[in-house]
């Protein structure tokens, strides 16, 4: 009897440092004020959701996952299980974290540039430039010329971040920007014309371009071809503006920060290259006048009327 009353308070005792951990927690949590709880809970859902809200639909969201249920878990195992007898595992889990968030600035490089660029983006930094309006008339004119003839282009507007190692993998121009040379870049059969364009300030800096393809499970639609995946590629890794044309449909396009606009009209076309270019507010709003004001026919695609042919009787 001696013996099991002395044993029983050693057990007892022994099961109080394993939950000695969610006491002090608690203790700790209840030793602050409801609406400073409440507050800080506020900003890390908030800072949680606008992560997700930047890396949903990429590759980096299983990683994410991933990282997260790896630290739910460590955290769990710290609180419940005593690892003073295990210094080994003890300094691992106490370590674990700060590896991860090694691991983080490796796996997730790509996105941590796209995150240092769009902050970069912000309306306030960007430079007003009033030297557009010749470049956004070039790209609007072969826009449409091609367009009709359902010619195949792709143009990359280069911004604040620079493309001169893309540019080095194409065929260096340096020319002054006009709509005969893109139109005839893009012509069928030239050698250039498969290959993307890249425009710095009022030149043509390089054709036969080529840009990095997004992957196809980054596509909303997957029936877009090789123009739209580069053009969301390379805005995925870069602030560039990139236009398409589609070779199959005609149809215009815009693409920014992964995103796509599809079936611009030539007018919506100039008035979102005016007003994401940074261009005077009153040149924004004379193209979005126009641009409303806008027939219902997108294109203004006239009919192809057929010449008649000579009969045989009239050959003869």
């Amino acid at each position: 009897m001696r013996t099991l009353r002395s044993a029983a308070p050693d057990m007892g005792n022994s099961a109080v440092p394993r939950f000695e951990p969610i006491r002090q927690l608690l203790d700790r949590l209840g030793g602050y004020p409801w609406w400073e709880m409440a507050a800080e809970l506020v900003v890390i859902w908030l800072m949680v959701y606008l992560l997700w809200r930047f890396i949903r639909g990429t590759r980096a969201a299983a990683a994410v996952r991933v990282v997260i249920w790896v630290a739910v878990i460590t955290l769990l195992v710290r609180l419940l299980i005593p690892l003073e007898a295990f210094e080994r595992l003890a300094f691992l889990f106490d370590n674990i974290l700060g590896m991860f968030a090694l691991a983080l600035v490796v796996i997730f490089q790509p996105e941590l540039r796209r995150a240092f660029i769009r902050l970069g983006e912000a309306e306030f930094l960007r430079p007003v430039r009033t030297d557009v309006g010749p470049v956004v008339d070039a790209i609007v004119t072969s826009c449409t010329f091609l367009s009709r003839n359902k010619f195949g282009a792709i143009m990359a507007i280069e911004q604040n971040v620079g493309m001169r190692e893309l540019i080095e993998s194409g065929r260096s121009l340096n020319a002054d920007i006009s709509a005969p040379l893109l139109q005839s870049i893009f012509w069928p059969n030239n050698p250039l014309h498969d290959m993307a364009v890249v425009i710095r300030g009022n030149k043509i800096a390089a054709a036969g371009v080529q840009f990095p393809l997004a992957d196809p499970s980054e596509m909303n639609d997957r029936r877009l071809g090789t123009r739209h995946r580069a053009a969301i590629g390379l805005t995925r890794a870069m602030d560039a503006l990139v236009v398409v044309v589609s070779e199959e449909t005609g149809s215009i396009s815009l693409a920014e920060r992964g995103r796509l606009e599809q079936w611009l009209t030539p007018e919506a076309l100039r008035a979102e290259l005016l007003k994401r270019l940074g261009s005077p507010p009153t040149a924004v709003e004379e193209a979005t006048t126009s641009a409303d004001d806008e027939a219902e026919n997108p294109l203004d695609v006239e009919p192809e009327v057929e010449e008649p042919s000579s009969s045989k009787g009239e050959a003869a």
